[in-house]
């Protein structure tokens, strides 16, 4: 008997979403999907880093893939959304066991990818560990602008694994949700704080940008907006907290290697693994296709050509 084409299709999401890519001398190859390993699999370590701003001591997040102790592999930078890195639970406590669960999820995505990834805590070392809640934009101390202070949080994150002996230095990626969304468009435009060649070469390789606020202080209303380096961007329809519309204008008319995706009916936060977000089936949709389709394109991005 033939298999009606919806259950073949959630058959094939199950599939990619437990699906992983293998690395093989430091090359991630998107065609192998061996079995997806447990969670408490893989290591969480917590580093200090420094930002660009040369002030500033961040706190990272390490999640190491399985590989032999003397191998490079790709890396990617995550940076998190208005809410912050850690869980609304935390309960004043902020380390590792305290992530959100999306930034749980990721990290161990692409570390079972091949990948070493890095979580990028910038507000909790400046005081604000529990991040801000909806509409709190305008309140919002100026020491974590997504435009002018963000960017160079990515770059100190960018410098801190090129330092590393396990990481090609020439392949590293960028992730932001949210406000850290938003910060990776303005990481990737050709005048961001944090670096002076704005090339693949001297910056990120590519970039990831998850339902971003797209106004950006209106730092690009008389200029049209261009990334350096290969960039998507991904967002629902119905996200209730920015503007598709503004993402749209912004990006229509952009400069570069930029594709979107927008998700019908799709909210904020779609990816969030958490009953709350999961229980709209627009949103489970949305967020196993995003995992296909940002895996796919680090795979073919980052992927090692020694």
């Amino acid at each position: 008997m033939r298999r009606p084409r919806a259950a073949i299709l959630r058959i094939c999401a199950v599939l990619i979403a437990t699906g992983g890519l293998a690395v093989l001398a430091g090359r991630v190859d998107a065609q192998s999907a061996p079995e997806r390993s447990a969670p408490d699999s893989v290591p969480v370590e917590r580093v200090e880093l420094p930002s660009a701003d040369g002030k500033t001591t961040l706190v990272g997040y390490l999640f190491r893939p399985a590989v032999p102790g003397d191998s490079r592999v790709p890396a990617v930078v995550m940076m998190h959304g208005r809410a912050g890195a850690y869980s609304t639970l935390a309960n004043g406590v902020y380390d590792a066991t305290t992530l959100s669960q999306r930034h749980q999820f990721w990290g161990r995505w692409w570390a079972e990818q091949g990948y070493l990834a890095i979580l990028v805590d910038g507000f909790g070392p400046r005081g604000y560990p529990q991040g801000f809640p909806r509409y709190s934009y305008k309140s919002r101390p100026p020491e974590l602008d997504e435009v002018t202070v963000r960017p160079l949080d990515a770059y100190g994150a960018l410098a801190y694994l090129r330092s590393r002996p396990d990481v090609l230095p020439e392949r590293v990626g960028l992730q932001g949700w949210s406000n850290g969304g938003s910060a990776a468009l303005a990481t990737m435009a050709p005048d961001a704080p944090g670096i002076a060649d704005h090339t693949p070469a001297a910056g990120f390789r590519a970039a990831l940008a998850f339902y971003p606020a797209c106004r950006l202080k209106d730092h690009f209303a008389k200029d049209d907006y261009a990334a350096y380096a290969p960039l998507r961007l991904y967002m629902g329809t119905a996200d209730e907290e920015v503007s598709p519309k503004r993402c749209r204008a912004l990006l229509e008319d952009a400069d570069g290697d930029i594709k979107t995706k927008f998700y019908t009916g799709a909210t904020h936060d779609f990816d969030d693994p958490g009953r709350r977000r999961q229980r709209i089936g627009a949103n489970v949709e949305a967020r196993e296709d995003v995992i296909r389709r940002a895996t796919e394109f680090f795979a073919a991005q980052l992927a090692s050509t020694h």
